[in-house]
């Protein structure tokens, strides 16, 4: 018996994971087509505000399409048909083309391609470095290329991208010198070793983070509160902020761009459980507190803040880019303004479930447990639910 209940026709149209990508980021009107099984569909999907989004299991169309599945198409089009790795989805789109649906395209790979997309942007920032945001939109995780002259560093580099980002220094007619990482991950797996022992690049953790017990076999270095990196002429220096965890470090870049990893996004708050557990959340919350006020806000308003993630929520800035002016971010979420037993309530009241496997994804960040590229992406599947809640805005 064949290993699939269908075939899948050589001449099925289809469309890169990257061009699908600028698509959706130029604003263009699509609709998905999710041909997975609906319990694989409900936290992790293709989507957007120009997304008309609708979930057909492959095994619907197994004798053709019928009246009540062409009833749930999406009603855009073109429809993009998505699966896991490529091949349902073809075999759909194919029997929707032959049922005489137009303009029906398969994504090559899938959600597996959709996964190695890494987008770019430069930011407007007032600072003598270029800083560089990569956004990998199946997640949400936001990176950073810190470049001045011939040097650059980055900020949270996530391992399926460590090629990229050697790549991307070099464009800028640098060599990519440093990777340094916020906080122990809980939702990825740091790229930070995986540069350092291919591509010779100084390897840098938080020294607040290496006391949770890094046990990295690649010689690293550490960077206290209040030490600078450099990186040409421009000053980078490590600002201890916990609350996420007890090691997350910001980077202020240039006295302008303030890298604050999972602390503070554009559209929320960290949440507080991830390394202690719901035993140690409430004290976590309250430090989270302490930090936004005492180390954060009291930063100039002007300041950039470019986060570590950014949700479905997060809205793009006038450069494309997820940022904000930290002034607006205050004057915008009002879950800022409450005192420090009602923030701690707050936060603590709505939290998204834990990310999937990270209890191993934190193991494999301590250098407690290798992974390889496939099981990384195994381990990262899905979506990354660090902030706290996408209430903050409301305060509600």
């Amino acid at each position: 018996m064949s290993e699939k209940p269908f075939t899948i026709p050589d001449d099925v149209a289809t469309i890169e994971p990257t061009d699908l990508y600028d698509r959706l980021d130029a604003g263009e009107s699509v609709g998905v087509l999710d041909t997975r099984a609906p319990n694989s569909v409900d936290d992790w999907r293709i989507d957007g505000d120009s997304v008309d989004f609708a979930n057909v299991p492959y095994y619907d169309f197994l004798d053709g399409a019928s009246e009540s599945s062409l009833d749930e198409l999406p009603d855009a089009r073109p429809i993009y048909t998505v699966c896991a790795k490529g091949e349902s989805s073809k075999f759909v789109a194919d029997v929707l083309t032959q049922a005489g649906v137009d303009d029906v395209v398969a994504v090559e790979d899938g959600m597996q391609g959709w996964e190695t997309v890494l987008d770019s942007t430069e930011l407007s920032a007032d600072t003598d470095a270029t800083v560089v945001q990569f956004h990998r939109p199946s997640s949400g995780c936001l990176s950073y290329l810190v470049v001045d002259g011939e040097e650059a560093l980055v900020v949270d580099p996530l391992y399926a991208f460590a090629e990229e980002y050697v790549s991307a220094a070099r464009d800028y007619g640098a060599e990519l010198v440093a990777a340094v990482d916020t906080h122990v991950h809980a939702d990825h797996i740091s790229g930070v070793r995986r540069l350092a022992e291919e591509y010779g690049v100084r390897a840098v953790v938080p020294a607040a983070a290496e006391e949770r017990g890094i046990e990295y076999e690649t010689a690293y270095d550490t960077v206290t509160d209040g030490e600078a990196i450099h990186v040409g002429t421009v000053s980078v220096e490590a600002i201890h902020t916990p609350g996420h965890t007890s090691g997350m470090t910001s980077y202020l870049v240039d006295e302008a761009v303030l890298l604050t990893g999972d602390g503070l996004f554009v559209e929320s708050v960290a949440r507080p459980d991830l390394e202690g557990g719901d035993e140690g959340a409430p004290d976590a919350a309250g430090q989270l507190y302490d930090t936004l006020h005492d180390r954060i806000l009291s930063l100039p308003d002007e300041t950039l803040v470019a986060p570590g993630h950014a949700s479905d929520a997060a809205e793009t800035a006038g450069d494309g880019s997820y940022s904000d002016a930290l002034g607006d971010i205050a004057a915008s979420m009002p879950a800022l303004d409450r005192d420090r037993d009602s923030f701690v309530e707050f936060v603590l009241a709505d939290m998204p479930p834990r990310p999937d496997n990270y209890e191993d994804i934190i193991a494999a960040n301590l250098g407690h447990q290798r992974v390889d590229g496939d099981e990384a992406a195994e381990l990262e599947r899905g979506p990354n639910n660090c902030a706290a809640t996408t209430n903050a805005m409301t305060g509600q």
